[in-house]
C-alpha cells in the first residue's frame, strides 16, 4: 500500500490533540516510513512576508501571497512548499503524481516572491512524520481516513472547511463518525 499523494484525515479521538481536525497531505509513502504536511493548521503571527524578510528575500510587486502552515510536529524551523505540479525547482523538486509537488529548497521562496513560482502553494514549517508500519497501525486503531487528494481541496483558502470536505470527498458526515475502532 502506498499513500503517496493521498490525504490523511484526522478521526474523532485521535488521542494526539496536535493531529485534531487534521487534514495532512502524504508527501511520501513506503515501507519504510511516510512523510506529510498538515494543509489545514495555519501557522499564528506569521506571514510569508514577515518570514522573507528574515531570509534577506526581497518581493516584487508581482509576488503572491503564499500562507504558512504548522506542517506538523517534527523540525519546526524547517520548511516546506507544497504546491501545484507546474513548478519543478532546480533538481530539488519532489514530484508527488502528477498535479502535486513538494520542494524543501529556498529557491522556491524566492521564485515565488519574485512572482514566477508555481500557480498555487502553501508553506508549511515543520512535518509529520511516521516510522516502518506506524502510520499503517495508525489507520488499523481508527486514527486516520484516507482520500484522495485534489488540489482545489488541498490549496483552498478556507482551512476551517477542509477536513469537513475531505471526509465528504468519501461521503462521512462529520457528526457520524465516532472515536472507537470495531472489527465485523
Amino acid at each position: 500500500m502506498n499513500l503517496s499523494g493521498k490525504l490523511l484525515i484526522a478521526m474523532p479521538g485521535m488521542g494526539d490533540p496536535r493531529f485534531d481536525h487534521s487534514v495532512v497531505f502524504l508527501c511520501a509513502h513506503s515501507e519504510d516510513g511516510a512523510m506529510g504536511l498538515i494543509v489545514n493548521k495555519p501557522a499564528r503571527d506569521l506571514s510569508f512576508e514577515k518570514l522573507a524578510d528574515q531570509l534577506g528575500i526581497a518581493r516584487t510587486g508581482r509576488a503572491r501571497e503564499i500562507r504558512v502552515h504548522f506542517g506538523g510536529p517534527v523540525e519546526h524551523s524547517r520548511g516546506f512548499v507544497l504546491h501545484s505540479g507546474d513548478y519543478a525547482g532546480s533538481g530539488s523538486t519532489l514530484k508527488v503524481g502528477e498535479r502535486f509537488g513538494m520542494t524543501a529548497t529556498i529557491d522556491i521562496l524566492e521564485a515565488i516572491a519574485a512572482g514566477r513560482g508555481p500557480e498555487a502553494s502553501l508553506l508549511a514549517l515543520g512535518y509529520a512524520g511516521w516510522g516502518p508500519g506506524q502510520l499503517e497501525d495508525e489507520i488499523l486503531k481508527n486514527g486516520w481516513l484516507t482520500c484522495d487528494a485534489a488540489p482545489d481541496l488541498v490549496f483552498s483558502v478556507r482551512n476551517d472547511q477542509k477536513w469537513t470536505r475531505a471526509l465528504g470527498t468519501l461521503g462521512v458526515d462529520p457528526l457520524t463518525l465516532s472515536s472507537a475502532a470495531g472489527r465485523a
